[in-house]
């Protein structure tokens, strides 16, 4: 059977669903959580919205978006029982954490949540929901990967060694937390903003945000850079063993590990001019937008890995 029509649609699944996740951060961003008031799944208790404000409109969009990845979800799923249980057995996990995906939208939504709340229940809630897009994020791409001609370069001659494997799946895991790390500094750059420190003003900026008598998100806010230039120091070495030939590679592999290698270095430097701009909403979605570029192709560095 040709597998490739249904590829492209996994694909394309991929990046629709990574369009959804950075519009739900314009949706933070613009203070636009409440915009449907506590209503899930109608909106401002009608199913269309007459009328609506900005605040609901990007909030109704968002919604309309996720529904259609649902229905993309569904698709899949039902497509994939033709092509075999690997690639079924994965449409049905991206269509779990999709459903999870719903269930804790719907949960900031329901439970206020949203806009200039500032608890530590939301924050654990955001860290979640962050660490749950990746995680749909990588179901799919494996979707993807299954269905389509990249599996049939592995081989058990040219994988790398289990230690190769094992510490991609290191790297993995502390992308996992730097990123759950970042969606609360995200949060707290949201709810307690600050002005752009472009000269030794930063350090002094740093130092007032450590203060005890300051909210814990602003408190937790440079942790986040720490973890990141930390985890992008791990990151990079995995990747670089593979790029430098210093770890057995297919052609695959090293042409992924290339390109995610280069993701990781450009995220860096988003994230360093994104503190030196106190996080503007844009950049914000620009460096969602990267960090799912290094998460999903460091996830197929790990997939093209794995022995068949």
């Amino acid at each position: 059977m040709n597998r490739r029509p249904f590829a492209r649609f996994a694909w394309f699944f991929v990046a629709y669903l990574v369009a959804v996740i950075l519009f739900g951060a314009w949706v933070r961003i613009s203070g636009s959580g409440n915009g449907c008031g506590s209503h899930w799944p109608a909106c401002n208790g009608a199913l269309v919205p007459p009328a609506p404000a900005e605040k609901t409109l990007i909030e109704y969009t968002h919604r309309l978006m996720s529904g259609l990845s649902v229905l993309f979800a569904l698709t899949l799923v039902v497509w994939a029982r033709r092509l075999g249980r690997p690639v079924f057995r994965a449409a049905l996990l991206a269509l779990f954490f999709l459903i999870v995906e719903a269930g804790l939208g719907a949960l900031l939504v329901k439970a206020h949540l949203v806009v200039n709340d500032a608890s530590v229940a939301r924050a654990l809630v955001v860290a979640l929901h962050l660490a749950n897009t990746l995680l749909l994020t990588a179901a799919a791409a494996l979707v993807a990967w299954r269905a389509g001609a990249a599996s049939e370069v592995e081989s058990a001659a040219s994988a790398p060694a289990p230690t190769s494997r094992l510490l991609l799946g290191v790297a993995l895991a502390a992308l996992l937390l730097t990123c759950m790390s970042g969606a609360v500094t995200a949060l707290g750059d949201t709810v307690f903003p600050t002005q752009p420190a472009l000269d030794a003003s930063l350090f002094s900026t740093i130092r007032a945000d450590a203060s005890p008598s300051q909210h814990f998100l602003v408190r937790l806010r440079v942790l986040h850079p720490l973890v990141a230039v930390c985890a992008a120091l791990l990151v990079a070495g995995v990747l670089l063993r593979i790029v430098t030939g210093r770890a057995p590679a297919a052609p695959a592999q090293y042409q992924l590990a290339t390109l995610a290698f280069s993701a990781v270095i450009l995220q860096t430097g988003v994230g360093f001019v994104n503190v030196l701009l106190a996080a503007p909403g844009w950049l914000q979605i620009v460096h969602l937008a990267m960090a799912q570029a290094v998460w999903i192709s460091t996830w197929l560095v790990w997939l093209a890995a794995r022995r068949r």
